[in-house]
């Protein structure tokens, strides 16, 4: 088993900055993805970025340039840097665990963008 837990949000402005962290109960970076999706208010969950466990990175269009994904084997967390927020980017972001055969979300941060 393997909790998950997201921590980062806030308020801010357009334009600004926010680092998410996920912290994860225990090694596992070296075997799963982990993965950022969001999810706005009346809307699907949307995957956001991932980054295997052989350190590659992925992007969904949307906040190519502007978010990176990246992780911290000793404290077990994965981090969301995210740079020139922009309105729509508001939504709830999860952390998401995915194993060959298990997959673990976090229970979510709220990011909300506004002036």
């Amino acid at each position: 088993q393997v909790q998950l837990g997201e921590s980062g949000g806030g308020l801010v402005q357009p334009g600004g900055s926010l680092r998410l962290s996920c912290a994860a109960s225990r090694r596992i970076f070296g075997s799963y993805t982990m993965a950022w999706y969001r999810q706005a208010q009346g809307k699907q969950r949307e995957w956001v970025a991932s980054i295997t466990s052989g350190s590659s990175t992925n992007y969904a269009d949307s906040v190519k340039g502007r978010f990176t994904i990246s992780r911290d084997s000793a404290k077990n967390t994965v981090y969301l840097q995210m740079n020139s927020l922009k309105p729509e980017d508001t939504a709830v972001y999860y952390c998401k665990a995915v194993g060959m055969t298990l997959t673990y979300w976090g229970q979510g941060t709220q990011v909300t963008v506004s002036s």
